[in-house]
């Protein structure tokens, strides 16, 4: 069901009605943009931390708007056998309702816009058609204002003209406002004394010259008469006033009232739903979700914290349960038969055995959709394929019960493991965020940190660490970037080998972080050349994995790993679109690749290969080999 402004209300109910009796929900939301700054390949470093990555997400991706929001909700038909899913496909905006209502400013992305244009994205029901809304901080001022202008209300007015500086003394009015003012109150003494007038409408006028006529007449008649300003269709203000004894002027003031507590319930809007998707208290399902869920609370609650710590306390009073279905499918036992986890190619996989499609039908008055059509980047589709892929999901879990559990409930101790776990895209070591504890705290002793002139490039890297076999690159920016290596052994030897070079610098991950930390106590702050990076990591505090993670059906610390090789070769949008599941290249150097090599290179190469050999010959550096991480085809 598609919803807009000026449906929004008379389906509010149903909307309402189908959180309430629905075992889970299933949310996706389309975006105005994804980075304001880096590209998407240095937006998602492969070895961020989770609180690097939430720093980088909250600075460059929440000036974005959040403009289609998906809700579809799922419920077990048991004499029948099958799910009932109700779908909502909301268009957002935020339009100011009035002249005192917030008045947000967002930015959009040229490629992310003529993406999803080229996927028949309707820009017209956003622009002119959206559903308003306010966070918290800014539902709270509006209601302020509305009851201080009760407060200041006195027997001689009415709520409809009372203004916040209205007086029982005479008005101060310049000179310049004298003559109009003078006129205001000859006409209005006129309608009081004929008898056949009942109102009076005042030409359009400044919003000045209204609040002094407010000013005045709260003054000059305590009682008989009740004023109001009305706006046209061309936003033109202007006064009525009418002759009204006492009980009419209590009517129309609770008339007032209603009315104000209507526009200001409008200028909530979509937020209401947030609302009642939190009340719920419901398990709430998305895929790679971390960004709609940074979006939505940043969007309809209230501007993101600045620390992880808190944006998990906040998330959780949010959302209690979210169930991320891109790290489920990453996860065993699902990742050994799933090589794809775009939330497409899922859709797809989960049709074929060992898994089973679900039976789910579309309720009555709600429209049903089709994924043989893929109707992909419509929130409300993406939203519906992430319901199904759950579905499957769960139940394949279920079918290593004895007896199997068909289908498996949202509540069910099965999926408990992957309860507020959101999966983090493109981390190699640390597959997810963890909203309700500490996060993982791989050791990555065989990770390098190295910064080198703005002009090179990868080759350049693989040049250098060719001695070392197989490397795998992580791009931080221009001048810097992470290089694993498959031995942690080698790793003292790269970095004593460096000393003596003078365009380049090589540290440990260790001495790096800590760098990072000491800079971070000192409140300092470090920027990259071309002034995008700032560095706001936090030290992680140790961690093990909870008892649940031990569960068969979820080993969380059996994940692997992947990067991604090159300099920013795609545009954001095309990373964004492929980020579920597009093949990751290995960045794996082989010494006999015919690579072009410098003289400083080739020097540089024979200077590690000796230091080696020097080391070898000491003892000092064990030949046992550690195997890297495996990098899987897609991640």
């Amino acid at each position: 069901m598609e919803v807009t402004r000026s449906n929004f209300k008379d389906n509010l109910g149903k909307i309402y009605e189908a959180i309430e009796e629905a075992d889970f929900l299933a949310i996706d939301g389309e975006f105005s943009g994804i980075s304001d700054g880096p590209s998407v390949s240095a937006l998602t470093n492969g070895f961020d931390t989770p609180e690097e990555r939430y720093q980088k997400l909250k600075k460059h991706s929440m000036g974005f708007l959040l403009f289609q929001f998906g809700l579809c909700t799922f419920k077990y038909n048991l004499t029948e056998a099958k799910y009932v899913m109700k779908s909502f496909n909301f268009y957002i905006f935020p339009k100011p309702f009035s002249r005192t209502s917030p008045d947000v400013k967002f930015v959009c992305q040229s490629s992310s816009i003529d993406f999803l244009a080229n996927q028949g994205f309707d820009f017209n029901k956003v622009f002119c058609n959206g559903i308003p809304y306010l966070n918290q901080e800014e539902e709270r001022q509006l209601r302020e204002q509305y009851d201080e202008k009760r407060s200041q209300a006195n027997g001689a007015g009415t709520l409809s003209y009372v203004s916040p500086n209205a007086t029982k003394h005479p008005v101060t009015i310049p000179e310049d406002q004298k003559k109009f003012i003078e006129n205001v109150v000859e006409r209005i003494e006129e309608l009081l004394q004929k008898e056949e007038s009942s109102s009076l409408e005042l030409e359009p006028c400044t919003g000045f010259q209204r609040k002094l006529i407010y000013q005045m007449l709260s003054w000059k008649y305590p009682k008989g008469i009740h004023v109001e300003t009305v706006e046209t269709d061309k936003k033109e203000r202007y006064i009525i006033v009418s002759k009204v004894d006492e009980e009419e002027r209590k009517r129309r003031e609770q008339v007032k009232q209603v009315k104000e507590q209507e526009e200001l319930n409008d200028a909530v809007g979509f937020s209401r739903v947030i609302h009642a998707i939190a009340n719920s208290r419901k398990l709430v399902v998305g895929h790679n979700m971390l960004l709609d869920v940074m979006h939505t609370i940043h969007q309809f609650y209230c501007p993101l914290p600045e620390e992880l710590g808190e944006f998990k306390e906040v998330t959780t009073c949010v959302f209690p349960r979210l169930l991320d279905t891109k790290l489920m499918a990453s996860t065993a036992p699902f990742k050994e038969t799933i090589s794809n986890t775009s939330l497409a190619e899922l859709e797809k996989r989960l049709k074929e055995r060992p898994f089973s499609p679900p039976k789910v039908e579309s309720a009555e008055g709600f429209p049903s959709y089709d994924t043989a059509s893929e109707q992909l980047h419509e929130a409300g589709y993406d939203a519906y394929i992430t319901g199904l892929c759950f579905i499957s999901m769960a139940s394949f879990l279920g079918s290593f019960l004895s007896p199997p559990k068909n289908p498996v409930s949202a509540n069910s101790k099965l999926i408990e493991p992957f309860f507020n776990k959101l999966f983090l895209m493109r981390v190699m070591d640390i597959p997810y965020l963890n909203l309700e504890g500490p996060d993982l705290e791989p050791k990555r002793d065989h990770v390098l940190y190295v910064t080198f002139p703005k002009e090179w490039k990868t080759s350049d890297l693989y040049q250098l660490f060719r001695a070392f076999g197989k490397i795998q690159v992580s791009w931080i920016d221009d001048t810097s970037a992470f290089v694993s290596l498959s031995q942690p052994e080698q790793v003292q030897i790269a970095v004593n080998t460096s000393k003596y070079a003078e365009s380049y610098r090589i540290q440990t991950y260790a001495e790096y972080s800590e760098n990072k930390h000491g800079e971070k106590r000192q409140g300092k702050r470090k920027w990259t050349e071309d002034g995008w990076k700032e560095v706001e990591a936090k030290r992680l505090k140790p961690q093990t994995l909870p008892p649940l993670l031990q569960s068969r059906f979820c080993n969380f610390a059996s994940f692997t790993a992947t990067s991604t090789v090159g300099k920013r070769s795609m545009s954001p949008i095309e990373e964004e679109s492929d980020s579920d599941g597009d093949e990751v290249e290995e960045a794996a150097l082989d010494p006999s690749d015919p690579l072009e090599e410098s003289t400083d290179d080739g020097k540089m190469a024979k200077k590690f290969k000796r230091a080696k050999r020097e080391e070898d010959a000491a003892g000092d550096i064990t030949t046992a080999s550690s195997t890297l991480f495996e990098v899987p085809d897609m991640w």
